[in-house]
């Protein structure tokens, strides 16, 4: 959420927020209109509560007709404050449904949609591959991915990694852990089931809802990603964050991509499950930006292991999820499609997400303060297509990155089965 200082002293800037992510500023005014009848309604509940502690004091000094009217009195006061709590009560849920519609304000993100993007840079050579085959030919012909069998037993968008396929993510993911480690991350294998205040603390029922499987029986919601779990690990808590708080979360991901049907159909690329690493980060408000840099430094620290070309794109507001500020992504060359495919992101959320999930941290006077978090992709399954595709040889074999090799027993290349 955000902060309800900030809109009672610059509504315009989250109005112009707003504008830039193409969403409704009618939000900001039904949240301003609904701040104000709760701090109304909480004045009118305490107003009253206090004269009938008031009276109720006068009570056990008075005495005859005087007793008997502050009496009378206390029983109205009773049904006042029993409708002004309820009042009260209803205004601050009313806030809250209104406080949750309105986006994380932008900072520093190019204006725009999906295509208005900024291209920082490019890094790697692109390979010359004549006629080259797709991820999924040279999954097949490893006997590394099995999307046959994964529809037969599960329905479309599934998949088997079997073999060396298995053995490269595998791998690939203990890179990144391993990398984690040695950066100070804190390796955590997460929960894929949360209960609904985590994922809304995150800011996944928002419009992002239809992208999440839910267990109704059990009112519980399978994760697309472990920065859910690792945001409502510290939920009502107070951290000593003298310095940022870092985390490497390993979990299995579910996404029913509700709003892809016939898109990306072949392959691995917009699956319904997929493993990934995800790193993810509290800290300072005022360390989040710099924060930011090195979540992507880290990103490009893993690509340039498994090394494939790729590039870093500052996303356009438009484009942004509801929680975050700002977002680059990392977009590896794909050479089948002739093009770059995203395989990283990284958000900074500020205090959007923390302060939904009430995570707080004290100033140097010993304060409570919101703590502003952060998250970035540090390896996923997506992460096959392009090591497969950029490593093709013409034989049909496929070159294994040197970092790779020793979770593959040694083997420098891959041949067809």
């Amino acid at each position: 959420m955000i902060d309800l200082r900030l809109l009672r002293e610059d509504p315009d800037l989250i109005r112009a927020s707003q504008r830039l992510r193409g969403e409704s500023t009618e939000l900001v005014d039904a949240l301003l209109s609904a701040d104000e009848e709760r701090r109304a309604a909480t004045q009118r509940f305490e107003t009253v509560r206090a004269e009938q502690k008031s009276i109720g004091k006068e009570v056990a000094k008075a005495s005859g007709d005087e007793r008997a009217a502050l009496l009378a009195r206390t029983k109205d006061l009773a049904v006042e404050v029993k409708a002004a709590e309820a009042a009260a009560s209803e205004a601050e849920q009313a806030l809250r449904r209104a406080h949750l519609t309105v986006s994380n304000v932008v900072e520093g993100a190019p204006p725009g949609g999906e295509d208005d993007f900024v291209v920082l840079r490019e890094v790697g050579d692109i390979p010359r591959i004549d006629n080259p085959k797709d991820h999924l030919e040279i999954g097949e012909a490893l006997r590394a991915i099995d999307t046959e069998r994964g529809a037969k037993v599960s329905g479309s968008r599934f998949y088997f990694l079997t073999g060396v396929g298995a053995l490269l993510q595998l791998g690939m993911l203990q890179l990144a852990i391993q990398q984690a480690v040695e950066h100070g991350f804190i390796p955590s294998i997460t929960p894929t089931l949360v209960r609904p205040e985590s994922m809304e603390g995150t800011g996944y029922l928002g419009a992002h809802a239809s992208e999440v499987y839910r267990l109704e029986a059990d009112d519980l919601y399978l994760v697309g990603t472990s920065e859910v779990a690792l945001a409502a690990y510290h939920s009502n808590e107070i951290l000593d964050l003298d310095g940022p708080r870092r985390y490497a979360g390993w979990s299995s991901c579910y996404r029913r991509e509700a709003g892809s049907h016939g898109k990306d159909v072949r392959g691995i690329l917009r699956v319904h499950q997929f493993d990934k690493v995800e790193m993810f980060s509290f800290c300072r408000p005022e360390d989040a930006a710099e924060e930011h840099q090195r979540l992507l430094a880290m990103e490009e620290e893993m690509l340039a292991k498994v090394e494939i070309p790729y590039r870093v794109i500052d996303v356009a507001a438009g484009d942004l999820g509801s929680s975050a500020v700002r977002k680059f992504d990392c977009e590896a060359w794909v050479p089948s499609q002739q093009r770059y495919r995203e395989v990283t992101s990284t958000s900074n959320t500020t205090t959007f997400q923390a302060r939904r999930l009430n995570v707080r941290y004290r100033d140097e006077n010993g304060k409570p303060q919101t703590a502003a978090t952060l998250n970035g992709t540090l390896a996923t399954t997506r992460w096959l297509i392009p090591i497969l595709e950029n490593h093709q040889q013409p034989d049909g074999s496929v070159r294994v990155p040197k970092a790779l090799q020793p979770f593959l027993g040694g083997r420098d290349v891959l041949e067809p089965a």
